[in-house]
């Protein structure tokens, strides 16, 4: 069986993430997207087609290489985002991640873009051979929404990279001096964006809330961080002095911040999947996540949940938490063998060959 892909989301975080894995693991043998980019993927690839269009619009429907797809002759396509094309005529599974654009359309920045996300999910449910939901709460939107056949939705949970492990204190000792972090403080972490589901408002609302948040600090981490804007409602919250901004980092660094934090905290409004739950955990720091959306499903037994809208319930999750930092019991080591990419691709196979074989 030959299984293609449209990996032009190879470097974004997230479909990024699930793109590369699978390209390791050696699920594809034609890639579409950008040369450059695929070229350390090649020995697992046998066929790269250049598609260098951005995604979402009518240009990428206008752009994609449908006649050098043909001539390639995959046996099914896997399109791992909603953006599929829609006038290819060959079989086709599709990942769904989340379906964040309709259940907050409030935060879209146009009525056009709801509707087009709208469209775009009902031909997926309509069009696709097989969809995979990144989990339960995210199939259970789709059939919510879209009437879609449950039959033709498997829930097909992410892994999480091998390179999150628990290291030593000695090897992430120069993070302190890096970003300025003071050594006897309980540390915070989040890792994400500043979109209005994520809900940083609301943490860092509860930040201010917390009885002693002079002796923590709260560290942000990611892109939107580098010329964050956001300094004046730190200061308006008190909490500014407390407050630090990395900026983005590397996979590296990122792993050593996880093992340096007390505590990670996740306070989405809804999540897809919520993979940075599970690269906590495995680098041995415990977790206080939302009790939304499909935050339960992934984070289990093993994490401590607050109501996302309620800033003195996150406070003081957080506050009874932050002193779990290396009670990493058994119950944890075991909930995480279920999320490896070596599941996940072997899954993604399944599902092809079924379809291709259908």
């Amino acid at each position: 069986m030959k299984l293609a892909v449209d990996a032009r989301m190879l470097k974004k975080s997230g479909v990024g993430t699930c793109i590369h894995q699978f390209l390791l693991h050696n699920c594809y043998k034609i890639a579409m997207g950008n040369p450059s980019e695929l070229e350390p993927y090649k020995k697992n690839i046998s066929e790269i087609i250049p598609f260098h269009c951005s995604i979402y619009g009518y240009k990428e429907q206008l752009h994609f290489p449908y006649r050098k797809l043909s001539g390639a002759k995959p046996d099914v396509l896997h399109v791992p985002h909603c953006n599929i094309p829609l006038f290819y005529r060959g079989k086709m599974i599709v990942t769904i991640h989340d379906l964040t654009h309709l259940i907050y359309p409030e935060f879209l920045p146009f009525k056009l873009v709801h509707w087009y996300f709208k469209f775009i999910f009902w031909f997926v449910c309509k069009r696709a051979d097989h969809i995979m939901a990144d989990s339960e709460n995210t199939r259970k939107d789709l059939i919510r929404f879209f009437d879609a056949n449950p039959e033709k939705i498997s829930v097909v949970p992410l892994g999480v990279g091998k390179e999150f492990i628990v290291k030593n204190k000695a090897s992430i000792d120069y993070l302190y001096e890096k970003f300025l972090i003071p050594r006897d403080k309980k540390l915070i972490l989040y890792v994400g964006n500043l979109l209005p589901h994520k809900n940083l408002e609301k943490l860092m609302e509860a930040f201010a809330k917390m009885q002693n948040k002079e002796n923590c600090r709260l560290i942000l981490v990611g892109k939107a961080f580098e010329n964050y804007k956001g300094r004046d409602r730190e200061t308006q919250l008190g909490i500014e002095q407390y407050t630090i901004h990395t900026g983005m980092v590397s996979e590296e660094v990122l792993v050593d911040l996880y093992n340096l934090a007390d505590l990670f905290a996740l306070p989405s409004l809804y999540e897809g999947f919520g993979l940075p739950v599970l690269e906590a955990l495995s680098c041995g720091t415990p977790v206080a996540c939302s009790n939304t959306s499909s935050l339960p499903e992934v984070g289990g037994p093993v994490v401590d949940y607050f109501d996302p809208m309620n800033a003195d319930d996150i406070a003081q999750t957080l506050e009874r938490n932050l002193t779990r930092k290396g009670t990493q019991d058994q119950e944890i080591k075991d909930w995480l063998t279920q999320f490896t990419w070596e599941k996940t691709s072997a899954n993604v196979m399944d599902i092809a060959e079924k379809v291709f074989k259908s």
